[in-house]
């Protein structure tokens, strides 16, 4: 059977090299807006969905929650435990697997790490699977792209440079997805590599639709990462939080 595109992608350190060597700053200043929002209790359980490297858990559990971080990226999870402060604990994991029953207060999706599946099948059961490992009354956070900003505002060809790395980018889409064709050009690489990134455009219907049918309530909705108001036309962010039902 074929490997999915983000198995090999996400396990590459050109992945990481390209979005995560960034300024910290925004990611904490995101958790922070958050948890003064949340107010969650001290030491709260908390589930990390696709949480990488562990940027967002490592945030986390420096302010005294209990993370637990499950990725799908062997290499992420291996350098996510390097450096695990106190209070986190790191797991390959599928999320479309069944992890944990009745245990997280709160469980958190950022930075778009959902809509990669190649059925919605698949997507209920990452759902099914959060929605399971809350216990009731707990809440998820994810935090998704806007499909209509992100049409509006869709960039076809890019080209960055990181260090010695040259990231060659093309995006175009569909009636259902994104796609971001990367290619990779390197000294240490024998030819350039390529990716082909593919986003599924779900909108606020769509993931109110899924939360529900898996117990979820969705109880608020934010448009930025100061969770300012969501326009549909003109915020950058689509970010929900929905609760289990008690």
């Amino acid at each position: 059977m074929e490997t999915a595109w983000y198995q090999d992608w996400f396990n590459s350190s050109f992945y990481h090299k390209l979005y995560f060597e960034r300024d910290e700053k925004e990611a904490a200043a995101f958790i922070g807006e958050l948890i003064r929002y949340l107010r969650p209790e001290p030491a709260s359980r908390m589930l990390d969905v696709a949480c990488g490297r562990g940027r967002h858990s490592k945030i986390l559990a420096s302010m005294g929650y209990q993370v637990t971080g499950i990725d799908i990226a062997p290499r992420s999870i291996e350098e996510a435990i390097k450096t695990a402060p106190a209070g986190t604990e790191f797991f390959i994991h599928d999320m479309r697997l069944p992890f944990r029953s009745n245990y997280y207060q709160y469980a958190f999706n950022f930075f778009t790490s959902f809509g990669y599946f190649r059925t919605r099948r698949e997507h209920d059961a990452a759902i099914r699977t959060i929605a399971a490992s809350l216990k009731p009354g707990g809440c998820f956070v994810i935090d998704y792209l806007n499909v209509h900003y992100a049409e509006n505002g869709l960039r076809h060809e890019e080209e960055k440079k990181v260090g010695a790395t040259v990231y060659s980018i093309q995006r175009w889409d569909d009636s259902t997805h994104f796609h971001k064709r990367i290619t990779i050009s390197d000294p240490v690489l024998p030819h350039p590599y390529s990716y082909t990134e593919k986003v599924a455009k779900f909108n606020l219907g769509d993931f109110t639709e899924m939360l529900a049918y898996q117990g979820l309530q969705v109880q608020e909705i934010f448009g930025d990462y100061q969770l300012g108001h969501y326009d549909v036309q003109h915020s950058p962010r689509l970010i929900i939080q929905a609760c289990k039902k008690h």
